[in-house]
């Protein structure tokens, strides 16, 4: 599966989850699969498509980990680790930041890319090099995103295959 197609169904599922939101105004809604009746004030779990919706029409205020925190705390733990050594990462840690991402104003937007682009960059190293040299391990797996396994699986397979060109089918 391609990463673009995993990242897309995990985003789905992610925006299918139910946060908690503050409603802003009274409210009623009937929709085909959502129904939701609130008071200003009122805090409620709703699905975070419809939290999204809600959200950019002013309707609620999203009560939503802040990501910046999160990312901080990532791209402190990863500086802590050795070469070899990655931190544990959600497996929807990327989905959680680029969505969180969208909802911040554009000056903010750029502070937090770089931090992003830090961690990635830091991560990518590290990856690559385990990919290099080993299988994925279950300990491994969990400490990846979805798209870092698939970046694992990706190099650790090439480098197999050009092991292979080079020395044949010994190992």
């Amino acid at each position: 599966m391609e990463i673009s197609d995993l990242t897309q169904v995990h985003t789905i599922g992610y925006r299918l989850q139910e946060v908690k939101v503050t409603f802003n105004h009274d409210i009623k809604v009937n929709a085909s699969e959502v129904s939701i009746e609130a008071k200003q004030g009122e805090i409620l779990s709703i699905p975070r498509w419809v939290a999204d919706v809600m959200e950019s029409e002013k309707l609620v205020d999203v009560q939503d980990t802040d990501m910046i925190v999160a990312l901080k705390q990532a791209l402190v733990k990863e500086n802590v680790q050795g070469d070899f050594d990655l931190s544990t990462l959600d497996s929807d840690f990327f989905i959680k930041v680029r969505s969180y991402m969208k909802r911040l104003p554009p000056q903010d937007r750029d502070k937090v890319e770089s931090m992003l682009n830090t961690l990635m960059r830091k991560r990518q190293g590290k990856i690559i090099r385990l990919a290099d040299s080993s299988k994925m391990t279950s300990d491994l797996a969990k400490k990846l995103s979805i798209e870092e396994r698939v970046l694992f699986d990706s190099i650790h397979m090439k480098s197999s295959n050009f092991k292979k060109q080079i020395l044949g089918d010994k190992k």
